[in-house]
């Protein structure tokens, strides 16, 4: 399942509480500002979401040229409209099957922001099977995925860009994978002597405590198979627009995965803790909110507000149960939940 998509759903509409002329769609947890009496409940729509670039006569259609967010006023961003948050457009689809993908058909793609030279750098080529996808769901998405009780972790999502280390097995000569999300996605990763990017310059810094933890994975600490990646954020000034007080960029781990991609696994909570607990020069794992039974209330009273590191807004949190479990559907139960400021705020960044 892709993260980005534009699928058909089944409308649901509500009352706006502080408006006449205006409605709510919901889809899953997302709602929607629309006309009133234009969607009807049950009717077959378009979900299309934040980060999509509508083309001219799509725009033109719904009344919104020159209304959307971006340069060509053609990005849509979530807006808070009466007091009540809007995320995504809805267009209706009649004739459509629920769960169609409509967006080549529509002409939306994904807007993908131009990477700073410091997020970018020199690439080793592709090395197909040896990088993971790491796909991360919202949660307003999967509303009922997780369970009233059931138990999760729940960590604050930093704002910054996500990182992946590590080796594909045992040989000393062997190039370490180093790699961005959008590359490894793709097979691709960069070069780790490349001193222009930052994600070499954090692998020059955490390479010992990733040799120290590969000693300890092949001293049975863990035993799953050879290949092991250490995947974390890079954050602070420099990287993206919220900087956390700090005076230059670091790095936190958020997961451990051992392994050839595809065939292993990621570590539990428990086993990624000790790991690093184990090995020094020590890496910090990413900030821990909550662990215990999961309800959307206390997602959502975790949500909002502070960061736990400082400086900033909390950009939302990631929630995972423990133990890890899969979904025949989408795979890995992952999710993330993302705070209202920071949906709302002006100027933002948004580079993987």
């Amino acid at each position: 399942m892709n993260e980005f998509e534009v699928l058909v759903y089944e409308a649901k509409i509500s009352e706006h509480p502080n408006a006449d002329r205006i409605e709510l769609c919901n889809i899953g947890d997302y709602q929607s500002i629309v006309q009133k009496g234009t969607i009807k409940d049950g009717d077959p729509v378009a979900y299309i979401p934040e980060a999509s670039i509508v083309p001219d006569d799509l725009l033109e259609e719904l009344n919104l040229t020159g209304k959307l967010t971006g340069k060509a006023k053609n990005r849509v961003k979530a807006i808070k409209l009466r007091g009540v948050l809007s995320q995504g457009l809805i267009y209706p689809m009649p004739g459509k099957n629920i769960g169609d993908d409509v967006m080549e058909e529509l002409g939306i793609i994904k807007y993908e922001p131009p990477i700073p030279t410091k997020l970018s750098g020199r690439t080793l080529g592709a090395m197909y099977g040896k990088t993971l996808s790491y796909p991360i769901h919202n949660i307003k998405k999967f509303p009922g995925e997780l369970q009233d009780g059931e138990i999760v972790t729940i960590t604050e999502k930093l704002h910054g860009t996500w990182c992946c280390c590590g080796y594909y097995n045992d040989d000393p000569e062997e190039t370490p994978i180093v790699t961005s999300k959008g590359l490894s996605g793709r097979g691709i990763v960069l070069d780790p002597e490349d001193p222009d990017n930052v994600y070499s310059q954090t692998w020059k810094k955490i390479q010992p405590t990733i040799d120290a933890i590969r000693d300890k994975i092949n001293d049975s600490v863990v035993t799953v198979g050879t290949p092991f990646y250490v995947l974390g954020e890079i954050y602070g000034r420099g990287i993206q627009d919220l900087q956390y007080n700090t005076m230059q960029h670091d790095f936190r781990v958020f997961d451990i995965y051992v392994g050839q991609p595809g065939k292993g696994k990621y570590l539990e909570l428990s086993e990624v803790t000790y790991l690093l607990d184990l090995v020094y020069p020590a890496l910090n794992y990413v900030p821990i909110l909550y662990h215990g039974p999961y309800s959307k209330d206390i997602l959502m009273e975790y949500t909002d507000g502070r960061s736990t590191l400082g400086g900033n807004m909390r950009e939302g949190v990631v929630v995972k149960p423990s133990p890890e479990r899969l979904n025949s559907t989408f795979g890995r139960a992952i999710f993330k939940s993302i705070s209202e400021a920071y949906l709302l705020r002006k100027g933002g960044s948004e580079f993987n």
